[in-house]
């Protein structure tokens, strides 16, 4: 599909979750059949875009086009002037988040919250968007079905933010009131389709080849965005596009294949982060692919025990091939003799 100048490989794309689609989750995304991916949420305050978290977050180098970043904010003013500011770095889409429930973000009536003040919600989005143009950058944006379950008005906002120039529009099928319980609802997103001349995206529960081939046949969406059914694992987009296009599910991706994306994954994140921030954030990764993964949970619940005690890369790198190894092998973890309060003081 066409974003802009852009051509995207394919209508499956990666969710930006906070804490979880850094860059070298992102590149591993796109590796494993992601078309797309949009960076993890960057705040617009100004006297946070020197800090460390904000500038690894705004860290792009090596990651393969078109560069996608999500900023969050309340002022359009200043929400524009965190697009130029991305854009001077390295940004060619901005997004814009009316779609994180988070209470930290939403009690600053940002994410979510700006679904409740239609006209700051559209200010925004037309600022960002004349910023935007001189650039010939495309502006996205991400949002809910509404604040609540009696205040659906994502179909009046999407209407207003084509009119103001966004080019495409992604809904979760989730009210920020129900956080990520429930099921999401899809029929918004058909709705929204209908009325809409740019590209939608349907998110939200996208967990399966099948389900995606059933979100895309009740919305008629033009693409899918999978944001935590990707936690761990990746190798989902391409499972995805490989049952659109043939009508049969890949069999579980091959044990040593997967030792070598975690080192991989491993090595880019330490790289990025360091060793003592990196071990230490890299734990939730590697829990994440171990409940995904063909092991018992017992098995799982081990591997995350001793990951936990880690604190050196070579460390963690060491466990994990040797981990795999042993799946691959049929052998099964031996059971850890470390008490539950010993990690968790470890972690």
């Amino acid at each position: 599909m066409q974003l802009g100048p852009y051509t995207l490989s394919n209508a499956l794309f990666v969710a930006p979750m906070a804490g979880v689609t850094d860059r070298p989750f992102r590149k591993l995304c796109k590796r494993l059949g992601a078309g797309y991916a949009v960076s993890e949420m960057v705040t617009s305050r100004p006297d946070l875009q020197d800090s460390l978290k904000t500038s690894r977050r705004a860290d792009h180098s090596g990651e393969p086009g078109p560069i996608a970043v999500q900023i969050a904010g309340t002022d359009a003013a200043m929400m524009a002037d965190a697009a130029r500011y991305n854009i001077d770095r390295g940004a060619q889409i901005i997004d814009i988040n009316m779609g994180c429930p988070a209470k930290k973000v939403c009690n600053k009536w940002a994410g979510s919250a700006l679904m409740q003040d239609e006209a700051l919600a559209i200010g925004i989005v037309e600022a960002v968007v004349a910023a935007c143009v001189p650039h010939g950058v495309p502006v996205t944006l991400k949002m809910r079905t509404g604040w609540c379950s009696t205040g659906k008005n994502a179909p009046l906002l999407a209407r207003a933010a084509e009119s103001a120039g966004i080019q495409m529009l992604t809904i979760h099928g989730r009210t920020r009131e129900q956080g990520y319980s429930g099921v999401a609802e899809h029929q918004t997103v058909t709705h929204i389709k209908s009325l809409l001349r740019i590209p939608v995206v349907a998110n939200g529960d996208i967990d399966s080849p099948r389900k995606a081939a059933e979100v895309l046949r009740q919305t008629g969406a033009d693409a899918l965005m999978i944001g935590r059914a990707a936690q761990g694992r990746p190798w989902i987009f391409r499972e995805i596009s490989h049952f659109l296009a043939t009508g049969r599910e890949l069999p579980a991706p091959d044990l040593t294949d997967v030792k070598a994306w975690l080192l991989d994954h491993l090595e880019d994140h330490y790289h990025l982060y360091g060793e003592y921030t990196g071990v230490r954030s890299a734990r939730k990764h590697l829990a994440w692919y171990a409940r995904a993964l063909p092991v018992p949970a017992a098995d799982a619940e081990a591997f995350r025990r001793r990951i936990n005690l880690l604190t050196r890369c070579d460390e963690q790198q060491a466990c994990v091939r040797d981990t795999l190894d042993a799946w691959a092998a049929g052998e099964r973890l031996a059971p850890t003799n470390q008490q539950e309060d010993h990690w968790k003081l470890a972690a």
